[in-house]
């Protein structure tokens, strides 16, 4: 599938900070699943180029505005060609799989959490199996409502509510694995999904499975990644995998806007 995305965010700034600077994590990478034809990522028009490649094989960014500013434009154009690979994708960084044994603050177990994981996996029967199972019981077991969460919401509090959205799910997911002692990330990415409200901006998680490698697994929708998601990047949360964060001296307060299309490509 030829898939076309466009993402658009606007920050404004009142006052305007002295200083700002924005890390950009906003470039999708070919993988077994996805082959990008283009891509381009500007600020405020200008062309912003990666300086680098992090452990986790996602490009970077840095952008620092040249006078106090009262608005940031972040806009991302690119057309990718995706393969619907059952949610595998190999080896892919060639990075040593324990890193996603961590915990964070997002993603740190309870005994909610370890109680959880452990009646999915006394269920199970191998290991894919059981992360299958897992996908299926952390959508029972956090339902999918939009503004049921914020960004600060840990996988620990977003399984006591029982709802929240793809960010909560992944983040229970996650860290179930990890309980399990199962390597597992977060990811972050866009999806091409017309026929839901969900958005399409996404998260989603990936699992290591020893012969496989990473396998991936959308809890929101039941599903392993298909031709319809566009992977953008990983880290241990949220947070972590942002694809824009920044860091500004002076106190101002921030707002944004954001808009994203993806769609099938002409």
């Amino acid at each position: 599938m030829l898939l076309s995305i466009r993402h658009e965010t606007v920050y404004r700034y009142d006052p305007p900070p002295q200083q700002l600077t924005l890390r950009l994590r906003l470039f999708a990478a070919d993988n077994a699943m996805q082959r990008v034809e283009a891509w381009s990522v500007r600020v405020n028009g200008a062309e912003a180029a990666p300086l680098l490649t992090n452990s986790f094989g996602d490009r970077e960014a840095l952008w620092r505005a040249p006078d106090p500013p009262e608005r940031v434009e972040v806009a991302v154009e690119g057309r990718v060609e995706t393969e619907d690979r059952a949610g595998m994708l190999g080896r892919w960084p060639p990075h040593r799989p324990a890193v996603f044994l961590r915990y964070s603050p997002l993603t740190g177990p309870d005994g909610g959490i370890a109680a959880f994981a452990a009646g999915v996996a006394e269920a199970s029967d191998g290991l894919l199996p059981m992360l299958h199972n897992l996908n299926e019981a952390v959508a029972d077991a956090v339902e999918y409502r939009p503004g049921a969460t914020d960004s600060s919401v840990t996988a620990a509090e977003a399984l006591e509510r029982g709802a929240g959205v793809c960010q909560d799910q992944a983040h229970l997911f996650a860290a179930a694995c990890r309980v399990l002692e199962v390597p597992a990330r977060y990811v972050v990415g866009y999806l091409h999904d017309p026929d839901t409200p969900l958005g399409d901006t996404h998260a989603w998680a990936e699992a290591w499975v020893q012969g496989l490698g990473w396998v991936g697994f959308d809890p929101t929708h039941r599903q392993s990644p298909t031709d319809a998601y566009v992977r953008l990047g990983s880290g241990l949360d949220a947070f972590d995998a942002a694809p824009i964060r920044g860091h500004m001296h002076g106190e101002s307060t921030e707002s944004l806007m954001a808009d994203v299309a993806v769609g099938m490509a002409q």
